[in-house]
């Protein structure tokens, strides 16, 4: 990739002036941080910022996360989807607390075996919270970089290349900054449809841009067809007042959570 530095240096610029202000950049707490990451996994960031916000009320460090009932951490959870990510958390910060000495590991590989974390969550991490060179590719950097290279096949189908121009691109002096400057640009202007490409620090460099292909890249492949069932739910209750419930399988959706008896 050519003109890296100039790619650096025009976004880094951008970020100073048009940076988004949120609660996670505040900290530099590894923890904080890691929850905000966690939550903002498949889910917008005004969504997010109240659980986060009153997460850190109930759990404000990692040994009351560890030491909390997972009911507690259900329930601080509910109403965010995806309850494999808080089930996650809560088994995360039991091996940190019993692995770790109660402190979130600083070595890449290390954070990558706790539950929930991958790549590009680690990533975000450690970058975040102690700037570490630690390049990123979530959502958004996909889209980005799809477009800055005129990617010719759909994101997940190059991923490795991918990897290779987030790892190019991150500035080695101010990875957090670059990091986040970077989610930016995905969030607010190289967003999926109708991008600002007026707005953008990219716009010169950007080949789907020279192109005129902003609005096909990243390309997509057709979904199959989003499945439907029928699920009946019963009501069962006894001449003592007393209610049947259910509580679910660890594995799979919805895992640990209550519900009605009922089937599919």
């Amino acid at each position: 990739m050519v003109k890296v530095p100039q790619l650096r240096q025009s976004l880094l610029d951008w970020y100073t002036a048009a940076g988004r202000t949120l609660p996670w950049r505040k900290t530099q707490d590894p923890y904080a941080i890691w929850i905000s990451e966690v939550m903002l996994q498949q889910t917008q960031v005004k969504t997010v910022i109240p659980y986060y916000e009153r997460w850190l009320d109930w759990f404000p460090a990692i040994a009351p996360l560890a030491a909390a009932d997972q009911q507690q951490v259900l329930k601080a959870w509910q109403g965010l989807g995806y309850y494999a990510r808080a089930r996650n958390l809560h088994r995360a910060a039991q091996l940190i607390t019993a692995q770790h000495n109660g402190i979130f590991p600083t070595d890449l590989a290390v954070v990558t075996t706790l539950p929930g974390i991958g790549r590009t969550t680690a990533g975000g991490i450690l970058s975040a919270a102690f700037n570490q060179a630690v390049p990123i590719l979530d959502g958004n950097v996909k889209r980005v970089l799809a477009r800055l290279i005129a990617l010719p096949v759909p994101p997940h189908k190059a991923l490795n290349v991918l990897w290779q121009h987030s790892t190019q691109l991150l500035d080695p002096q101010r990875p957090r900054d670059f990091n986040q400057a970077l989610m930016d640009l995905g969030a607010t202007i190289c967003t999926p449809k109708n991008p600002s490409c007026g707005s953008c620090p990219w716009q010169m460099h950007c080949q789907a841009y020279n192109l005129n292909k902003q609005s096909e890249i990243p390309m997509t492949e057709s979904r199959t067809a989003t499945p439907h069932k029928s699920i009946g739910v019963a009501v069962i209750w006894n001449e003592h007042g007393q209610i049947l419930i259910d509580r679910r399988r660890q594995e799979g959706l919805l895992g640990g959570l209550w519900e009605f008896p009922g089937a599919k």
